[in-house]
């Protein structure tokens, strides 16, 4: 099993328990597909750098998981087919990048305390 992070930008028209549903819905395929997760970050109402779809803003959020590459092909056609996602864009992480992601992770939660 490959790290992967995804990071997608949902259509800022939508309220949060609509939001919360994308998310669980895009978490859902990876766990189903026998991906782990092993982080979601939600990073809140964001400006775009250029008008999508007539939108200038969006919610960003990202899902950082473990998991076979055909999962990364069906979550992807879900992105495609979901009318929510504005935009997304899936990376492998190296080595060096999961160590960087886990240490962050690490930083928040002390942060958080």
């Amino acid at each position: 099993m490959n790290n992967y992070e995804t990071v997608f930008i949902l259509t800022p028209v939508l309220s949060d328990i609509q939001m919360k549903e994308a998310v669980e819905k895009f978490s859902n395929i990876i766990t189903k597909e026998g991906g782990e997760i092993v982080n979601v970050e939600n990073w809140g109402l964001k400006k775009l750098a250029y008008p999508i779809q007539k939108k200038s803003t969006g919610f960003y959020n990202m899902i950082e998981f473990n998991a076979d590459p055909t999962t990364i092909e069906k979550l992807e056609l879900m992105f495609r087919r979901d009318e929510r996602v504005i935009r997304f864009l899936t990376v492998k992480q190296e080595k060096y990048a999961a160590e960087y992601a886990a240490k962050r992770r690490g930083n928040q939660t002390k942060k958080e305390d």
